[in-house]
């Protein structure tokens, strides 16, 4: 049976990683605020429509992170009552789902933190004057590059 102390090891990495996800997407909001006023100015093309594509993207994404954690911590609020009612089943159930929704939910981090990654590589390509005008092109030109090296 899991015990009290069992599920409420789940609270603080579930909060944790909450607030960090907050911080994600108020630094993401700050970015697209940013990348908005980058396009009114100038209105052009190449590595901004590719930088807001991305940030389409990680925005679904974190979305998707931040519902993974809200599920995972109700699932781990439902553990604690399923305790107290003594329902084996209930509480092995949901202590199983929380564990799920939270690897999920740092599953899709994993990925965002990839295209952020990816996104700021593009900036710099820009900034080297050797960059592509798109993020498609972008990784089309890293692709192909590693399909030549095998």
């Amino acid at each position: 049976m899991i015990s009290y102390s069992t599920a409420a090891l789940l609270f603080p990495a579930i909060s944790l990683i909450m607030l960090a996800y907050t911080n994600r997407f108020l630094a993401l909001a700050a970015l697209v605020r940013s990348l908005h006023a980058k396009y009114l100015e100038h209105r052009q093309g190449g590595v901004l429509k590719g930088q807001i594509g991305n940030l389409r993207f990680r925005l679904k994404l974190l979305r998707h992170m931040q519902g993974m954690g809200v599920l995972s911590f109700i699932a781990c609020i439902i553990c604690v009552y399923g305790i107290y009612l003594e329902s084996v089943i209930l509480t092995e159930i949901t202590f199983a789902l929380s564990l799920l929704f939270f690897t999920i939910s740092l599953v899709l981090s994993f990925i965002e933190i990839q295209f952020s990654n990816r996104a700021l590589e593009l900036e710099l390509s820009d900034m080297e004057e050797q960059g592509e005008k798109s993020f498609v092109k972008y990784f089309k030109k890293r692709f192909d590059h590693r399909k030549k090296e095998l």
